[in-house]
């Protein structure tokens, strides 16, 4: 199981990636706008000793700052892309494995204003409310991806299921019953991860009332903890129902091919 929790793994050298994305997108124009003009300045400081090659070497030097700064803005957008397309990709692969209270801060789109605002006062308030609060933020998120991706995989089940019948392949009642299963698995996964959504979204209401009256939480520990367990079982749960529907449709392949 360890193995395949790590695989999802942020390592040092991804983070670096995306410092150096943002990075490059920043300096892009600057250095490449600066540049061409720093040797303009010191071309003309040093050989502008007449006026028609002070008059050229400003030209020239104006021309490649231009230059200079409309290729540093493609480079930006370029750039810019890539790092959104990263920030993406790396924010998959932390929620692949369930989202964790330090992990709050990649997933700050996806959080309702009025969480932003709460979790803000009772950070100011009690810093143990305010871990407690982006612990269930957490599971909320967790919850509600859940929620969204086995639907998805639950409508594409289906999708194939219709296909299957079309196409009526040899074994064709095989197929129907394993997609049974696969539908049968992620609907109890998005069963519980409504479960896990309303203990969550019940939770956050729980802690704002306890920061707005000033009072702590005594049973935190026990609750936090059953959030957690459902937090990190579920995504993992979804994985092993998508890589059934993938091998079933590598199998659906195999055999129309095959028929062919």
């Amino acid at each position: 199981m360890s193995e395949f929790v790590s695989k999802y793994d942020v390592t040092p050298r991804d983070m670096a990636r995306g410092r150096n994305l943002k990075l490059a997108a920043i300096t892009s124009p600057i250095i490449l706008t600066a540049l061409p003009a720093l040797i303009t300045v010191v071309l003309f400081t040093i050989l502008a000793t007449t006026p028609p090659l002070a008059a050229t070497i400003l030209f020239l030097g104006v021309m490649f700052i231009l230059v200079g700064f409309l290729i540093g803005i493609s480079l930006t957008a370029v750039f810019s892309f890539r790092y959104s397309k990263w920030k993406d990709e790396t924010r998959e692969r932390i929620a692949a494995d369930g989202i964790k209270a330090e992990e709050i801060d990649w997933f700050q789109r996806e959080l309702k204003p009025a969480e932003k605002r709460a979790l803000k006062d009772i950070s100011a308030r009690d810093l143990l409310l305010a871990d407690a609060y982006r612990e269930t933020l957490a599971s909320r998120l967790t919850a509600t991806r859940i929620m969204k991706s086995s639907k998805k995989e639950i409508n594409n089940a289906q999708r194939r299921q219709l296909r299957l019948r079309s196409l009526k392949p040899d074994n064709l009642s095989k197929f129907q019953e394993q997609i049974n299963k696969d539908i049968e698995k992620l609907s109890g996964i998005n069963s519980d991860a409504k479960q896990m959504l309303a203990e969550a979204e019940s939770r956050l209401q729980m802690i704002e009332a306890a920061a707005a009256r000033g009072g702590g939480l005594t049973d935190s520990e026990l609750a936090l903890k059953k959030l957690s367990a459902r937090s990190e079982s579920l995504p993992l749960a979804l994985e092993d129902a998508k890589m059934a529907e993938e091998i079933l449709e590598e199998l659906e392949k195999e055999d129309l091919t095959a028929e062919r």
